[in-house]
């Protein structure tokens, strides 16, 4: 974004005219916009956070019900009637913390991917990075991530499951899985303004990438062989990442990389596509 700005005027010399244009050649990443638009970025979050659970019966209570009755679901069905295999971790515990990192992606891409619609009317109105819809959308399900850790380590004390230093990695690995989102989401948001297809397909696409990652079983079942093509799915190293902080046992070294690796790709695909498009947002949307 290019300010001009003018002490000359037809009116009075004194007055100084503005003029906001788009910049003109080639993509600028908008990491410095953010930033300088930080206090927005919180606000909106907590707008979004509060007008979720505003009138619900139950609040934020919500945010238990849900995950802990879909674990107890995957627990009977594939826990007890399919038998698989979780390398001598309960399943309630081994589904619970998959879901952990599954839901903080999968709550923050469907947030963000329909943020832009959503806001027609400030996109048409005021200036500000228009970023700032999407990744304060999808930051609102830290709050949720949050409750539901709590749960996770109260499943842990009930299982009999010690504590460990690994615990420390559910920090980083959390802003990976949200870096991911975001990059998803993004290109989705950004897409959505002009197609609206991409909003009607995002559940769908949400419920085949669970069943594309490791939530219900483990990464065992995968031959060796195609573990390196299965792990391009940023989610699977993710996933078994919480889970080594959770239970310990060999740390998946392969599949965490890959995940870094297919994240930073994907994110900065996601920043060149919205920065290309984001100028005609206001004519479009």
């Amino acid at each position: 974004m290019s300010l001009i700005s003018s002490p000359d005027s037809p009116v009075s010399p004194a007055l100084i005219h503005t003029r906001i244009t788009p910049d003109r050649g080639g993509v600028r990443l908008p990491f410095g916009d953010l930033w300088r638009y930080r206090d927005l970025l919180l606000v909106m979050a907590q707008r979004d956070v509060k007008v979720r659970y505003k009138q619900t019966g139950i609040g934020i209570a919500w945010v238990v019900i849900q995950p802990l009755t879909a674990a107890l679901i995957f627990a009977f069905v594939f826990g007890r009637i399919a038998a698989l295999q979780t390398s001598d971790i309960p399943y309630l515990p081994f589904v619970f913390a998959a879901l952990l990192p599954w839901n903080v992606f999968s709550g923050a891409v469907g947030r963000a991917g329909g943020s832009l619609v959503a806001s027609a009317q400030l996109l048409s109105k005021v200036y500000f990075p228009r970023l700032v819809i999407p990744i304060s959308a999808a930051l609102g399900v830290l709050v949720d991530f949050a409750v539901a850790l709590v749960v996770m380590l109260i499943l842990l004390v009930a299982y009999g499951i010690p504590f460990t230093w690994n615990l420390l990695a559910i920090l980083p690995l959390t802003v990976l899985a949200l870096l991911a989102a975001a990059a998803v989401g993004t290109i989705i948001a950004a897409l959505s303004v002009y197609y609206r297809d991409f909003s009607y397909a995002l559940p769908f696409l949400l419920q085949v990438w669970l069943y594309a990652s490791p939530v219900v079983y483990a990464t065992d079942v995968i031959g060796a062989g195609a573990r390196p093509f299965f792990a391009l799915n940023p989610m699977v190293g993710i996933i078994d990442g919480f889970r080594w902080a959770l239970f310990g046992g060999a740390f998946p070294a392969l599949e965490l990389a890959i995940a870094v690796c297919m994240t930073v790709i994907a994110l900065v695909i996601g920043l060149i596509v919205f920065a290309r498009v984001e100028t005609s947002f206001a004519d479009v949307v």
